[in-house]
Order: C-alpha cells, then sequence, then structure tokens
C-alpha cells in the first residue's frame, strides 16, 4: 500500500508526554503547504533553530559507552511502506540519520535489514568532518547474523575503506566454512554458542574502541537488545504518512516487560517530529 501524508504538529505536556495533532491533506492541496522547512526545536524548549552540527550537539553522546536506536514510524504505528522504511523517510529525517551515523563509532543492524534496504558502507561528510576528529572518516558497519547468509560480493565487504572494515557479528553455531569466507572480506566477533548474545558483542566491540553503538534495525534486532536490557536510547522520527494494514511495527520478537521511558527532546522539520527517548534506569 502507498502512503497517505498528513500533517502533523505537536507540543508537549508537563508531564513529557507528546500531544500530536495530526491533519489528512486533502487531495486538492500541495502535501507541503503550510510545513515549516528549518529544523526547529519544540521541547524541552521553543524556536531553536538547528543546523548540521546544532542537531549534532542535541544528540550528542552522554557517554563513551552507549546504545541508541534510530527507527521511523507512522502515525498509526508502521515501520516501513512497501516493506522499505524510505517511504516514511523525509529530508529532514534523512538529516538526523546522517548526523546520528557522524556521531556513532559503529553501526550495527540485522542481516536481513540491511539486505531489504541496500546497505552501503557509511558515506564520508566533509561538512561533518568535525564530529569525527580523533576517529576514522565513517562509523563502522556491524552487520548482526546467526546463519552468516550474506552477499559477500556487496558494498559492505567491497568498498569499505580500511580504517572502517565490515564487522560481522555471528554464533559459533554459524557453518564454520561461511565464517572463514567471511573473514576474509571482513572482521567476525563471535559472540554466543546457539544464538548471537548481544552482550557479548557490545562488549567485542567496545574492546576495539567502538563504545558508541546506533542500531539501526530491523524490528527483531530492536526487540533482541530491547529484552536484554541494552537499549540506552531511543531515536524515533515519526514522519506524516498514514501506512495503513499489514505493516510490522518497529519491534518484534518474544514478549517482555514494559519499559517506561522518558521523552528528552522533540524537533520538528516539515511535518515530520523527530522524537529522542531515554530509557529509565532500574530503580
Amino acid at each position: 500500500m502507498t502512503g497517505q501524508i498528513f500533517s502533523v504538529s505537536a507540543s508537549v505536556s508537563e508531564s513529557g508526554t507528546l500531544l500530536a495533532v495530526i491533519v489528512c491533506r486533502g487531495r486538492g492541496r500541495p502535501a507541503w503547504e503550510s510545513y515549516d522547512l528549518t529544523m526547529r526545536m519544540i521541547f524541552p524548549s521553543t524556536g531553536l533553530e538547528l543546523d548540521d552540527l546544532g542537531i549534532a550537539e542535541r544528540y550528542a553522546y552522554p557517554r563513551d559507552r552507549w546504545l541508541r536506536a534510530n527507527f521511523v514510524t507512522s502515525p498509526d504505528g508502521a515501520a516501513y511502506v512497501d516493506g522499505r522504511s524510505k517511504g516514511l523517510s523525509s529530508d529532514g529525517d534523512m538529516r538526523v540519520f546522517g548526523v546520528l551515523r557522524a556521531l556513532a563509532d559503529v553501526v550495527l543492524v540485522g542481516a536481513r535489514t540491511a539486505r531489504i534496504e541496500e546497505y552501503k558502507p557509511a558515506r564520508r561528510r566533509a561538512d561533518l568532518a568535525s564530529l569525527r576528529a580523533g576517529r576514522p572518516a565513517t562509523a563502522t558497519i556491524a552487520l548482526a547474523s546467526r546463519t552468516l547468509d550474506l552477499d559477500l560480493s556487496g558494498p559492505l565487504f567491497t568498498d569499505t575503506p580500511p580504517d572502517a572494515r565490515t564487522i560481522v557479528i555471528t554464533s559459533a553455531s554459524s557453518p564454520a566454512d561461511s565464517r572463514a569466507a567471511t573473514a576474509k572480506v571482513a572482521d567476525v566477533i563471535v559472540a554466543g554458542e546457539e544464538n548471537v548474545d548481544l552482550a557479548v558483542a557490545l562488549e567485542a566491540l567496545a574492546a576495539r574502541g567502538l563504545g558508541r553503538v546506533l542500531c539501526e534495525g530491523g524490528p527483531h534486532l530492536l526487540g533482541q537488545v530491547a529484552a536484554d536490557g541494552l537499549l540506552d536510547e531511543l531515536s524515533l522520527t515519526l514522519g506524516p504518512t498514514l501506512a495503513g494494514p499489514g505493516a510490522s511495527r518497529i519491534i518484534a520478537g518474544p514478549a517482555f516487560a514494559a519499559r517506561p521511558m522518558t521523552l528528552a527532546q522533540v524537533l520538528a522539520e516539515d511535518g515530520s517530529l523527530f522524537c529522542r527517548y531515554l530509557v529509565n534506569s532500574p530503580e
């Protein structure tokens, strides 16, 4: 299904609850009419206009060991349109996406999501070079795969710079011949016996100096990260598109106890809202 475009306005209550007003744009009116095309903060303060470096300041990692997930969703809770997240994205979403990658040491993604979304190595951004000072020019991509069903001829294995070689995280149950083949074109981390143990994987990444993690999905990987208590922050874009029935949510997998979060900030641009939620520490 092709999504229907909506306009979104929002405010935040004193308790930190996001209050969004979503209005369908009639077929006879341009979808962009009355949209504000400037990235602005609307919570915790209002009116501040942000360029890319200003966005980076607002999303700065609070410490060297931190796992942030970045997802986009629709007002009706979908994680994608026509099978891909691109249908929910926007120019503003891609701006935040690029800044978050520039801030991260490593981008953690499931192999299936990387295949569906046609992942390539992180792009070098000259305008954000100051955010990479003392680090490689781009974040490393780390693929999580239990089966190692990977296209080793793809750009993630052939086009990466030497200082940001793709990392593949797998388990000891993966085929030995596949691990050997993967090790020729990527760095391999074995974490866990039957399934990938993400806590062990994160320790291995941190030992390589890759402690600021950006998880980009997919829903099953986010579900495992959250279920294992490894999630520190969720960066969530609410895009003004009604996806309709059929699409999954941003999180999937076995059930786990609900976890309270705190809304730390909201930015807005062109009808999209960019929310930053912090996972509350267990009492």
